[in-house]
């Protein structure tokens, strides 16, 4: 219902998604939502109420608010759209555009569960600090999506951004869910390619060095973060000696006391600075999740190329048979065969009506492999497209993040460095 709503006439270049089946796209398809609206979550809310079997549950919301970006670029100021939603609904509607969009690398969702935390940070997904940086992770998300030229025209993702009922009743409608359930089966089942194209194995195996990477860098960086939170706080040790000391000093009682202070600062700056640190941690986190959606876009391809020779291999089957039950020759041992050899040929009129019915079998066989050829070279056009996109956004994100994360790390040492010639200066007053 909704998909055929969802019909424009400006969607010419993806009229049809993978499947075939009317894509839902928003108007003006030359440029992003992105460029058309102004998007951010703006708040988080802790709530209580009864889950699906009734029972009373604790959970957080989080405040949408969008408004036209030409609104902001005439100077006028307009209340913005604003709808609440759970992280249950960001996974619905990633898992939604996963299905519907197969051949785009969909970005990622921040984690559920804090992962690769230095021991002082809460894994609580309750916990303020975690929330907000989930808030922040949320924000993202959606900003990639709607600046995606794929993606950002979706008319789901409209729905979601500015509906606050019904939207989820507009997924289901889509038949999204029997989507689902038949790609768990396929990605479920145990298949092997014969034919698959170089470069989705490429980035299969690129993924997988992705993800090895970058979690074996949040590993060493939470390592990292406990250690230099341990050499800080011990530095409070410094604090309370000058501080005690200088009780019982009159000459150096000004300096030593000032040295403490010095010191109890610096042990307690380490806190701002790792939470600091934290946000490029989870950019990283970003990419970690990445490398499976470059790997579900690669198994999407195996699929289809599967499915195509399945296919291809059925038509060659019916046309053997079509060309031997024609000549009466058999080219392989058969059952068929056998019987023939035994019993005779089969009359005249049940011949015809085998051949009748082959010809039909392998006219339906000859659609099958054409739509699925015509699915798999959208697939690979796409997807390769797609993938170039993702490489450029990639390395300019962790080029970023990489590049403030080591900024941090020359202030710290800054910082310290100051810390320390001040606290010189106090002992040279003494």
């Amino acid at each position: 219902m909704m998909a055929e709503n969802g019909k424009d006439e400006a969607a010419a270049s993806d009229g049809e998604s993978a499947d075939g089946s009317a894509s839902l796209t928003v108007e003006r398809r030359d440029s992003n939502l992105l460029r058309r609206m102004e998007i951010c979550v703006a708040e988080a809310e802790k709530r209580s109420g009864k889950n699906a079997i009734s029972m009373q549950e604790t959970f957080t919301v989080y405040l949408i608010e969008t408004r036209p970006a030409d609104a902001a670029a005439e100077g006028r100021v307009q209340p913005p759209e604003s709808v609440w939603r759970r992280y249950s609904e960001f996974e619905l509607l990633r898992a939604y555009l996963i299905l519907t969009y197969p051949f785009y690398v969909v970005p990622p969702l921040p984690e559920k569960r804090a992962e690769f935390v230095w021991h002082k940070l809460s894994a609580d997904n309750m916990d303020p600090d975690f929330v907000e940086r989930r808030r922040i992770g949320l924000e993202n998300f959606l900003l990639h999506v709607a600046s995606h030229p794929g993606l950002s025209n979706d008319k789901i993702l409209y729905h979601f951004l500015t509906e606050e009922n019904c939207w989820k009743e507009a997924v289901y409608e889509t038949g999204f869910q029997d989507k689902a359930d038949s790609r768990m089966r396929a990605f479920g089942a145990t298949f092997r390619v014969r034919s698959p194209q170089k470069c989705f194995i490429d980035m299969k195996q690129y993924s997988e060095e992705l993800q090895c990477h970058t979690s074996q860098l949040l590993r060493a960086r939470a390592r990292v973060a406990d250690r230099v939170y341990a050499v800080y706080k011990v530095h409070g040790n410094y604090g309370r000696v000058f501080s005690e000391w200088s009780g019982v000093e009159k000459v150096m009682g000004d300096g030593l006391q000032s040295a403490g202070h010095h010191m109890d600062s610096y042990a307690a700056s380490i806190e701002e600075i790792l939470e600091e640190e934290e946000h490029y941690a989870d950019q990283l986190k970003e990419y970690l999740c990445y490398a499976e959606a470059l790997r579900a876009v690669c198994r999407k391809h195996e699929l289809t190329q599967f499915e195509l020779e399945t296919a291809s291999q059925d038509l060659i089957s019916k046309k053997q048979q079509r060309d031997e039950l024609a000549t009466g020759m058999v080219r392989t041992f058969s059952f068929k065969g056998v019987t023939n050899k035994l019993f005779g040929q089969e009359a005249p009129e049940q011949r015809e009506a085998r051949l009748s019915m082959l010809d039909e079998l392998i006219a339906d066989a000859e659609d099958s492999v054409r739509a699925k050829t015509a699915e798999c070279e959208e697939h690979v056009q796409k997807a390769r497209a797609d993938i170039l996109r993702f490489k450029e956004e990639k390395d300019k994100d962790l080029r970023e993040a990489l590049l403030n994360y080591a900024a941090i790390q020359i202030n710290m040492c800054k910082k310290g460095i100051q810390v320390w010639s001040n606290t010189r200066e106090s002992f040279q007053k003494m």
